[in-house]
């Protein structure tokens, strides 16, 4: 098997790419990124280039598979219609020149984001991203657009995700002394292990599946729970003020992408994850515990 994988740069890529030269099955990667290439193998041949680019067809000419990791989360200083034609323009283009290009089996790193908050969901839930969150509703509007042009496509939405690779965004807010100061009861959350969503990408290659999978460790916690984990003395910090910090450290230096994704903090978002359990026979290898360690 041929593998065709966007995003070959991002911070999944660096977990998923050494499985992925280490399976039998797979004969030859090919990534593609703006970014320059974290890894090495024999099997693997990155591309410095765009997914918008107009060879993306014949580039792909050849490859039995295509793993789409490629999206912008935190847009900084980048303009919303920049991100728009990244996030759902150019990655429908990336299927459409799959398809031309004769690639079968097609897999999208989908997010969690899509759902906005809600407890023990499962696929069938409606789309509701937390409102100003490009990232989740970018995510919302391209499942939608897949599933009505690519319904064979499948579609991974793993929860927050973590491990020696997670955005640094995430690293950020798991370092802090500070959890947001919220009404009882404290919203819950998940999150999943990088090399857990690693594995789900492997199964996706090999069995006959399409459409969505939730990806997520069974147990949930708070988010005070989770930084109390970290820091014993953590100190409770009002919404309003973390709103206030955030919207300053973007407007002023582009940290942290649109404000609007605190929000979710605010809410529960639980998953079930039963369908990637019995149709891809997913298998986790990192609990919670083991999962906020590795972060």
């Amino acid at each position: 098997m041929k593998v065709f994988v966007t995003g070959s740069s991002s911070h999944l890529a660096r977990a998923l790419l050494p499985k992925l030269c280490a399976a039998h099955e797979v004969e030859r990667v090919t990534g593609i990124d703006l970014e320059p290439p974290h890894f090495k193998h024999p099997a693997f041949a990155a591309l410095r280039a765009d997914i918008r680019d107009p060879r993306l067809a014949d580039l792909m000419a050849g490859h039995n598979a295509l793993i789409h990791l490629a999206f912008v989360v935190q847009r900084g200083r980048m303009s919303p219609h920049n991100m728009f034609e990244i996030n759902v323009t150019g990655s429908m283009r990336v299927f459409h020149a799959a398809r031309a290009a004769g690639i079968a089996r097609l897999i999208q790193l989908s997010s969690a984001a899509v759902y906005g908050s809600g407890i023990h969901l499962a696929e069938n839930a409606p789309f509701r991203p937390l409102p100003g969150f490009l990232y989740g509703e970018h995510k919302a509007l391209l499942e939608t657009m897949l599933a009505i042009e690519f319904p064979d496509c499948v579609r991974l939405r793993p929860h927050v995700i973590l491990g020696p690779h997670a955005q640094p965004l995430l690293k950020s807010l798991l370092r802090q002394p500070f959890y947001l100061r919220l009404p009882r009861p404290h919203p819950l959350l998940q999150c999943v292990h990088e090399d857990d969503v690693a594995d789900a990408i492997l199964l996706c290659l090999k069995r006959d599946v399409s459409g969505p999978f939730n990806l997520a460790v069974e147990e949930n916690l708070t988010y005070r729970e989770l930084i109390k984990r970290r820091h014993k003395l953590a100190l409770p910090l009002p919404l309003s003020a973390a709103r206030a910090g955030l919207k300053l450290a973007w407007k002023f230096y582009g940290w942290g992408g649109e404000p609007a994704w605190i929000n979710g903090l605010a809410h529960s978002l639980t998953l079930n994850c039963r369908r990637a359990l019995v149709e891809l026979a997913w298998q986790r290898r990192y609990d919670l515990a083991a999962t906020l360690n590795a972060a």
